[in-house]
Parts: structure tokens; C-alpha cells; sequence
């Protein structure tokens, strides 16, 4: 595996805790509104500039410019500030509970190519074209992709000596997460870290598949254009944070659905059990067994566990509960086709726990909700590698990263 040290586009000290922000689309649109109006220098200005400007609506092209004017006006009033040497960074996040600590860095557009770094889930040729025009006209990447590997100790061993060390940034989020970033730019200790990398046969792509797959498509793009390619110009590489499968944290993603397809909750239970086995239980129950789901419906909660003749465990995709689920109960059943664009269903991760659940359906928006063991590590890493896909919204998975708070220039600012 090949990474890149870079000169990061960053936040002053004294403003980072202001500027950096989780992504917009987490925002309802009044605390986005919020957001705008009380802070001067969040990144969401940035991102958000018919919002930020009051200029109407603005898709496209035109957005995306105006996007990069923002930046660029961010960077003449010194509120973002390019490093002068190259180097690598260190990033901590810390919640209850839970702590990642890994490298941010530039990774190979290449490896992607070539199957070091690979991939799990399915992109949306649509999206994957929007931000690569994104990236085209905005000349950025503000929020690294997250990769995973195999963890060796001397990489954990040099990032634990800086970690040691005061921190650039350490500030806490008001949803209780701790932020710390440290600068490595010892030309020893990037050139030790870029080696140890080198002995990365494998790396997976955890979380930001379309923003990998708009990169590899904007390489392309430039490659095209230009007459000769050095190979290391920054569109060969994109922006990561790079932490091991030990530290990665994937949460169960769990399906709600508002209503059971125009079926009495006696015909709807009559026909899951043609491919599962229900139990009802008297309280909230967490599925553990193998091929084992929980359906919550009418104040009730239910174990399914899938019979024998509907799968096969060693097939590494149809054997998930996602995968069970929408090939026997959600598409057959219920008349789901797609999951990322059908309108009756949402989604809860696992960290908002079943309770949540529960009540999503008491509540009388959802009529009966599904949860779903998480994935482990291991079973993203065997599709992964035999070139599978998994269904979509398998995974949630942490650690979410901020945006603005290291930011990756793609040419000349």
C-alpha cells in the first residue's frame, strides 16, 4: 500500500473546534440554519453557499464554484492555512466507550485500481459522476475516506510517541466526542510510516465508497487531460484516514417500515413464517444467533431465525441478515424492491439501541421494524475479497469524521 505525505489546508488552532463539522446531510434544516447563522467560521459555509449567501438555489457547476470561492475567501482571511512542509497526521477521536486513533494521509488512487484497497459496497454511477465534478471545480477534499487494515504494532508504536505530546487540536464536540490531531513532519518518522504502509498487502474501504470512486474517476479524468503524468500529482492520490480492524467499530443497521403492504398482521406473520421461524418474546430481545433477526410489530417482539432450506452460511453475501431479510420477507413480502429509494422504509443505526426502535413504531410512523445483528469485520473483509457486494445499508460504521478539519488541496490554491 502506498500513502503520500501532503500539505494539509487546515483550521488555525484557536478556530479549529469552530470550523471543523460533521456532514451536512446529518442536519436538520433548522440547526443547519442554526449552525449558519451563530458560527462565522464553520465549514458549512463552505459546503452550503446558497445557504451561507442567501443566493437561491444553486446546483451543479455553479454550486460547486461558488463552493470554492467560499474556501478560497476562508483562506485569504486566514481562517485556513496551508502547512509548509509535507507531512502525515494524527487524528483521535475519543467518545464514551469508544477511542480511534489512526493516520490521516494521501492514499494511492492505484491501489484502489489495482485491488489493494478494496471495497464492499455498491456506487451510484450518478453520484459517482456529481462528485467528481465536485472535485473538479472545488479543487478539494475536505473529508477523508476511511480505510482499515491489518494492525502492526510499530505503525501503533510511532503514533503512540505523538500522542504523548500536546496535541495542534483537542476540543470536544457538544455530542461529548473528544478531537485530537497531531502533525508529523519529521522527514524519519513520515519515511518509517510510509514504509511500514508498503507491508500493507490489503486495506478496505470501511466507509466513503462513493468519495473513493469519484477520486478514481477524477485520476482518470486528469490523466486524460495532461500531457505527461508524473504519478505523483495530487489527483493520483485521495485523502484517508487510515486506522486498524481492531480499532473499527461496526454497529448493527437496523430497517423500519411504515407499513406491511396492505396485509393483516395475521397474514403478514403467516407468510414470514414460510422462511423463518418466529418466536414472540415477552420484552425488547437483541438477536445472537446465527441467521437470527428480531421483528418488533403491534407491541411485540419477535425472534426469526431462517430456516435451513433459505440459505447456504457459507455463501458470504446471501447469508447476511440484510441479505435474508430483503430476499424473503422485504422484496416478496412487503413489495420493496430498493431499499435506497423506497419510501416506506428508514433506518436506525445500532448506537441509538432497540429501545429507539420500539418506539420509532409506538410512535404510529412505522408499523413494524426489523433488527439486524451488526457485521463483523471479518464478514466485510470476505466479500470484500472475493469481489462481492453487500446489500445495501449492511454497515454503520464508526468512526464518523468531521469535515474541514484536515483538507486535502487537489491543485493550486
Amino acid at each position: 500500500m502506498k500513502i503520500k505525505a501532503f500539505k494539509g489546508v487546515r483550521p488555525t488552532r484557536d478556530k479549529a473546534h469552530l470550523v471543523a463539522s460533521r456532514s451536512y446531510l446529518s442536519y436538520s434544516d433548522t440547526a443547519l440554519r442554526e449552525k449558519l447563522l451563530n458560527n462565522p467560521y464553520t465549514f458549512l459555509h463552505i459546503i452550503n453557499p446558497e445557504e451561507s449567501t442567501g443566493s437561491g438555489p444553486l446546483t451543479g457547476i455553479e454550486k460547486y464554484k461558488r463552493v470554492r470561492d467560499i474556501y478560497l475567501k476562508f483562506k485569504s482571511q486566514g481562517v485556513l492555512v496551508k502547512d509548509q512542509k509535507e507531512g502525515l497526521y494524527i487524528y483521535r477521536q475519543a467518545s464514551e466507550g469508544n477511542t480511534y486513533l489512526g493516520v490521516i494521509a494521501a492514499s494511492s488512487v492505484d491501489d484502489y485500481m489495482n485491488g489493494v484497497i478494496k471495497v464492499h459496497e455498491q456506487t451510484i454511477a450518478s453520484r459517482e459522476e456529481m462528485f467528481t465534478d465536485y472535485l473538479e471545480h472545488t479543487g478539494f477534499n475536505a473529508e477523508p475516506v476511511l480505510l482499515t487494515y491489518s494492525m502492526i504494532p510499530r505503525i501503533n508504536e510511532l503514533i503512540e510517541s505523538y500522542v504523548e505530546r500536546r496535541p495542534e487540536y483537542d476540543f470536544t464536540t457538544t455530542n461529548k466526542v473528544l478531537h485530537q490531531l497531531w502533525c508529523i513532519d519529521t522527514e524519519d518518522d513520515v519515511e518509517e510510516i510510509q514504509r511500514l504502509f508498503r507491508g500493507v498487502k490489503t486495506a478496505y474501504v470501511a466507509d466513503g465508497h462513493h468519495r473513493s470512486a469519484s477520486s478514481m474517476l477524477y485520476c482518470h479524468r486528469k490523466r486524460k487531460e495532461s500531457m505527461r503524468v508524473e504519478g505523483d500529482e495530487p489527483y493520483n492520490y485521495f485523502m484517508s484516514f487510515l486506522i486498524d480492524d481492531e480499532q473499527m467499530r461496526i454497529y448493527d443497521y437496523n430497517r423500519l417500515i411504515r407499513d406491511i403492504n396492505g396485509l393483516t398482521v395475521e397474514e403478514f406473520i403467516m407468510k414470514v413464517n414460510e422462511s423463518y421461524i418466529l418466536q414472540k418474546k415477552e420484552d425488547i430481545h437483541k438477536p445472537i444467533a446465527q441467521a437470527e433477526i428480531s421483528m418488533y410489530l403491534d407491541g411485540v417482539w419477535y425472534s426469526l431465525t431462517a430456516k435451513d432450506r433459505i440459505y447456504t452460511p457459507s455463501d458470504c453475501v446471501s447469508s447476511l441478515d440484510a441479505a435474508l431479510l430483503s430476499n424473503h420477507v422485504l422484496k416478496p413480502i412487503l413489495g420493496v424492491k430498493d431499499l435506497r429509494k423506497d419510501e416506506r422504509v428508514d433506518f436506525l443505526d445500532g448506537k441509538q439501541g432497540l429501545t429507539a426502535l420500539q418506539y420509532a413504531v409506538d410512535s404510529g410512523v412505522y408499523r413494524v421494524a426489523f433488527a439486524l445483528k451488526p457485521v463483523t469485520i471479518n464478514q466485510l473483509k470476505e466479500v470484500a475479497d472475493q469481489k462481492e457486494i453487500m446489500p445495501p445499508k449492511s454497515t454503520y460504521i464508526e468512526p464518523k469524521l468531521r469535515s474541514g478539519l484536515v483538507i486535502y488541496s487537489l491543485g493550486q490554491d
